[in-house]
């Protein structure tokens, strides 16, 4: 995931027009809460579920990354190093062997923090769709509800060109490797999936974009 990169040249106006949407969208959400939008370092939560609602109650199986975790991958060409290096990236973050992500260049990367913590996130996908997620602390049963302003839908604040695929062995006779990923597909387009690995289960999970926080005023 390179949101950051990919704000520059082409993605330059599209992003500054969203801009003008999130002030509107912030807008509208601080006269109805008396809250204002505090603008935060980019962050990116991995999201499960159907793509075409906008609430839920499953936010607890949700996680977010702080940090862009796409500069801080190894290359799949490049496993062979993390092996050699006790599965410590140079970044410093620690592979698993028993469940390990694929971005959409084709770089291992860390495992994003779980659960996200209750709050109000301004999300965004990148293109056009601003909104405010509302995830609620857990319940008695440990799930937490969520939901998106203005009707918006996990898909429209969904970074097609973002990915990230969970693979876990299929049982304890197969061998789920990074060695096994078919790197020719690399990199991704949108409205493709990521690729099937050899004796591993594969999750798909959808990108939203964090730009910001709403925060009570005063």
């Amino acid at each position: 995931m390179t949101f950051t990169t990919r704000t520059s040249g082409r993605m330059a106006l599209p992003l500054a027009m969203m801009v003008v949407f999130m002030v509107m969208v912030v807008s509208a959400a601080s006269a109805k809460a008396e809250q204002t939008m505090v603008r935060i370092p980019t962050q990116y939560i991995a999201a499960l579920g159907d793509p075409f609602t906008s609430s839920g109650n499953d936010a607890h199986t949700w996680g977010w990354w702080e940090v862009d975790p796409g500069p801080r991958g190894v290359k799949l060409a490049n496993y062979d190093s993390l092996v050699s290096s006790n599965g410590v990236a140079p970044a410093g973050w620690q592979f698993d062997p028993e469940g390990w992500w694929v971005e959409e260049r084709g770089y291992i990367m860390e495992a994003p923090k779980f659960p996200l913590p209750p709050g109000e996130y301004v999300v965004t996908g990148g293109r056009m769709a601003v909104s405010v997620l509302s995830v609620e602390a857990p319940d008695d049963e440990g799930n937490q509800a969520w939901s998106l302003s203005d009707g918006a839908m996990i898909y429209d604040v969904t970074h097609l060109g973002c990915r990230a695929a969970f693979y876990t062995p299929l049982d304890g006779a197969q061998i789920c490797t990074p060695e096994n990923t078919p790197t020719d597909v690399f990199p991704m387009v949108p409205g493709v999936v990521m690729p099937e690995v050899e004796g591993c289960n594969k999750q798909d999970w959808q990108v939203l974009i964090i730009v910001g926080m709403m925060v009570d005023q005063g």
